[in-house]
């Protein structure tokens, strides 16, 4: 763990990282609207924290030191494995990157990606019909991208934890819930009872387990 490679101060990994996964979430989300454009901005704000501290300056890792250090003694913690908290406090004496939060991180993040895809095509469809997004992810919960990029947000957090990442965590969610509070009261100026009709079937953010193990409901919300 002590190779001549440097572990951190690779700022031009922090760009090319915050690049490639933001313009990968834009090929997704295809913001349009102010409130996309919040909303995928918080989202890309997160990825840059979090890719700053993976390849640029460890902040994390500098100001836990001493208490890393003095309870977990034989590991070198300024070492770029070392940043997968989660392997190394739990001891995974292996390659963190095989780790079992590290594997479960893909099943989020990628998980989150594919939901938002999915939700954005039913979307963009229900919105050239001008009608209610009802169908696919919007069966199972009223806010599915914003549950995808939960769902990300969570994965990184799992495979790479750090204290500003941590601390913008909670505070993106309450945002991405005012965000759809707000989704919400636009839905039902324009949709009236078909919208409250739907709302009251279909949970905001997470799916009732009967739905998720039956079949998905109809579009009836769109005709009242």
């Amino acid at each position: 763990m002590n190779g001549e490679s440097p572990a951190y101060g690779l700022w031009g990994l922090v760009l090319i990282n915050s690049v490639v996964f933001i313009l990968f979430a834009y090929s997704f989300f295809k913001p349009q609207t102010p409130r996309d454009w919040r909303s995928f901005s918080a989202f890309s704000a997160f990825l840059v924290a979090l890719f700053a501290e993976m390849y640029g300056f460890p902040l994390t890792i500098y100001f836990l030191s001493g208490w890393l250090q003095t309870r977990y003694p034989n590991i070198d913690w300024f070492s770029h494995d070392a940043g997968h908290l989660l392997e190394m406090v739990f001891g995974w004496k292996t390659n963190p990157h095989a780790g079992p939060f590290h594997i479960l991180s893909f099943v989020f993040i990628g998980g989150g990606f594919v939901l938002i895809a999915a939700a954005w095509k039913v979307l963009y469809d229900a919105q050239q019909r001008r009608t209610l997004a009802t169908t696919g992810p919007y069966s199972y919960v009223r806010h599915p991208q914003y549950v995808g990029f939960i769902l990300v947000m969570f994965g990184f957090l799992l495979q790479w934890p750090t204290i500003l990442t941590l601390v913008m965590f909670p505070v993106l969610t309450v945002m991405y819930v005012k965000l759809a509070r707000s989704e919400e009261r636009d839905a039902s100026s324009e949709f009236g009872d078909a919208y409250a009709k739907y709302a009251a079937e279909v949970p905001g953010f997470i799916p009732k387990p009967g739905r998720l193990l039956g079949p998905p409901p109809t579009d009836e919300y769109r005709h009242g």
